[in-house]
């Protein structure tokens, strides 16, 4: 398409991508959100977690889950986290998330996923009033079903777990949206593909150039400007050009 080797584009995501990394962590400080929603999404790199074999797979390869945390108000992605789905990947993801924030005191929603429930005691402590929203599916073993169509949910609970929470929101919608967004806008995570990430520092600046794209150049419709414009931490819309030029 534009006529430059593949691996001169290639060298120039990881650039910008990078970049994209110390403008998230940059901006992304002193945030006045009051209600968060956290979720992660599935990816690999280099092969499934089933196809690894061990003594020739380096330790990258594999399963790799983003946590992310979105806020309600502006829908902009205060931080994320790339890692694996297990208890050190949600504390350190946490974590960074209340280390951004400066709210007196946050609603936190997230789903069921058992760690969440330590990380936010431990990066919040006292300062966040926390609930989960438990599905129930028509398949329990979700792992295990081997297709990408959603099971059924046969029923929705939302679980008060610490602080006094607003019931009514209690929820991980724009979260998932969020998921949505991110499997449209990046090749790497299409589901039955062949253009998955080969290498994790690849899918990390990938992943980095989306957020930080989303954040300060996409138009949100429903907000009519940017998510970074709703959640304060500019005040004007970023072009790809801004962008750049900024990293």
């Amino acid at each position: 398409m534009t006529g430059v080797n593949q691996n001169t584009i290639m060298s120039l995501g990881k650039r910008i991508g990078k970049a994209c990394e110390k403008i998230m962590d940059e901006k992304m400080r002193n945030l006045s959100c009051s209600k968060i929603q956290m979720d992660e999404i599935w990816g690999f790199v280099g092969k499934k977690q089933r196809n690894l074999k061990i003594r020739d797979d380096r330790r990258e390869v594999g399963d790799v889950w983003t946590f992310m945390s979105v806020d309600a108000d502006s829908r902009m992605v205060p931080n994320y986290f790339i890692g694996k789905r297990s208890a050190y990947g949600a504390n350190c993801f946490v974590a960074d998330l209340a280390a951004r924030l400066n709210s007196d005191r946050v609603q936190v929603s997230s789903d069921a996923l058992s760690a969440y429930v330590e990380a936010v005691e431990r990066g919040f402590g006292s300062e966040a009033n926390y609930g989960q929203i438990v599905k129930t599916y028509s398949h329990t073993d979700l792992a295990e079903q081997r297709r990408y169509s959603p099971p059924e949910i046969l029923t929705i609970k939302h679980t008060i777990i610490s602080g006094n929470p607003d019931v009514k929101s209690i929820s991980t919608s724009y979260v998932e949206r969020q998921n949505l967004t991110m499997r449209m806008h990046m090749r790497r995570l299409t589901r039955l593909t062949n253009a998955f990430s080969k290498k994790m520092e690849n899918f990390e600046c990938a992943v980095a150039l989306h957020f930080a794209y989303y954040n300060f150049v996409r138009m949100h419709k429903s907000l009519r400007m940017t998510p970074a414009m709703a959640g304060g931490v500019t005040d004007t819309i970023w072009s790809v050009a801004d962008l750049i030029e900024a990293a």
